[in-house]
C-alpha cells in the first residue's frame, strides 16, 4: 500500500477540487466495482459478492486542506484564505502550487528586520500573508492565476527513521489507499465504498453519499491527531504512532456505537493487532454525518495516528496503516451478517 499512498498523497485535491484524486481512484478500481459519481463529486463503488444480512459501507474522504486565492494585489502577489482547518503557523515560507497551470509560489511576509518585537511573538494571520508567484504586477499575475484558484502545498513523500512516512494529504489519502486495496482484494460479501468530497469544510460529501447508500453499518477510515512529541505528557498525547490504529468512543461530532467499539477491540485483541483509543475528546470526521443519515447508521471510525495533521508534513508509521488494514478486513467479516 505504500506506493499507492505515495501516488495518492502527491495528487492535489483540496475541498471542492478533488477531480484528480477521483480520476486516479477510478483508474485503480474500475475493473473491480460498479462505479457512480454523484452531483457533488462523491465516488460511490459497489463490490458485488455474496448477499448479506446487513448493508455495509466503508468511507474515506478524498479532499485535503489547503488554501484559495481571494485577491490579486497590484504588485502581483496573491491574497488567500484557508480551506479547512489550517493553522497559520504552518504555512509561512512554504512552497505552494496555484491554479490549473500549477504555478509555483512561496508564502511570504515582511522581512524580520521590519517586524516589531510584539509581532515576532505572535502568529501572523492569513490576512497579513501573501503568495509570491514571481510576478511584478497584477496584469502579469492575471495571465497565470485568478481569484478562486486552489492552492496546494508542495511536499515530497519521504520515508525516514524506523518505518515513518511524511507527506501532505495523508489525511485522508491513507484511508483512500486502504479502501482501494479492500476493493482490489474483492470483499466476500456485497460492500459499498464511498470516496467522498469536502470533509474538511463540514462533512458535506459524506452527508449526501451516505443518504444515497442507506447503510446499516458504516466504517470510516481516517487519520487523527497524535501529539506524542516532546512537551506532551499522558493524556495530552491523544494517541501515539506505533501503537496501532485508533478506535474512538467519542469526538466532537459523534458518540460511536458502543457495541461496535467493543467489537473492534475484541477483534484486535483476538488477532494480536495493536489498537488504541484517544485520550482526549476532540476533532471529528465523516462519521458525524454518516451516523445520523436517514434513520441512523451504526458507525465506527478506524483512524491512523498522525503527527502534524493538516500541514505540509503529516507523519504516520507504516505499521499502523498495515494494522489498520488488517483490522478493518476482520471487522467487515464480523459485520456483514451480525
Amino acid at each position: 500500500m505504500k506506493e499507492l499512498l505515495k501516488n495518492l498523497c502527491l495528487l492535489n485535491g483540496i475541498s471542492g477540487d478533488e477531480g484528480r484524486v477521483r480520476e486516479f481512484i477510478i483508474s485503480q478500481i474500475k475493473d473491480h466495482a460498479q462505479l457512480t459519481v454523484d452531483p457533488l463529486g462523491n465516488l460511490i463503488a459497489f463490490c458485488k459478492g455474496k448477499p448479506s444480512k446487513n448493508r455495509v459501507l466503508v468511507s474515506a474522504h478524498m479532499d485535503e486542506v489547503g488554501l484559495i486565492v481571494t485577491y490579486i494585489n497590484s504588485d502581483g502577489t496573491l491574497k488567500f484564505d484557508c480551506v479547512g482547518g489550517v493553522d497559520p503557523k504552518v504555512v509561512f515560507a512554504k512552497r505552494v502550487r496555484v491554479g490549473d497551470q500549477s504555478v509555483l509560489g512561496v508564502i511570504a511576509h515582511k522581512a524580520v528586520h521590519n517586524i516589531s518585537k510584539d509581532e515576532r511573538i505572535k502568529t501572523v494571520p492569513f490576512e497579513n500573508l501573501v503568495i509570491d508567484i514571481g510576478c511584478e504586477s497584477r496584469e502579469q499575475a492575471e495571465k497565470l492565476v485568478r481569484q478562486g484558484d486552489s492552492v496546494h502545498f508542495v511536499s515530497e513523500f519521504l520515508e525516514f527513521g524506523d518505518g515513518f512516512v511524511k507527506c501532505k494529504a495523508i489525511d485522508d489519502r491513507a484511508g483512500c489507499a486502504m479502501m482501494i486495496k479492500l476493493i482490489q482484494d474483492r470483499p466476500e460479501y456485497d460492500t459499498y465504498f464511498t470516496f467522498v468530497v469536502q470533509e474538511e469544510i463540514g462533512l458535506r460529501g459524506a452527508t449526501t453519499a451516505s443518504y444515497s447508500v442507506d447503510p446499516d453499518f458504516a466504517f470510516v477510515l481516517e487519520s487523527t491527531t497524535a501529539s506524542d512529541i516532546p512537551g506532551a505528557e499522558n493524556d495530552k498525547k491523544v494517541c501515539e504512532l506505533g501503537k496501532g490504529p485508533v478506535v474512538s468512543y467519542m469526538d466532537r461530532h459523534t458518540i460511536y456505537d458502543k457495541e461496535m467499539y467493543d467489537l473492534a477491540f475484541d477483534t484486535a485483541k483476538s488477532n494480536n493487532i495493536p489498537c488504541q483509543t484517544k485520550s482526549v475528546i476532540a476533532g471529528g470526521n465523516d462519521a458525524g454525518a454518516i451516523h445520523i443519515s436517514r434513520g441512523g447508521v451504526r458507525t465506527t471510525a478506524v483512524s491512523l495516528p498522525c503527527r502534524y495533521l493538516h500541514s505540509p508534513s503529516c507523519v504516520i508509521k507504516q505499521s499502523d496503516m498495515d494494522n489498520a488494514y488488517k483490522l478493518i478486513k476482520l471487522l467487515l467479516d464480523r459485520t456483514y451478517n451480525k
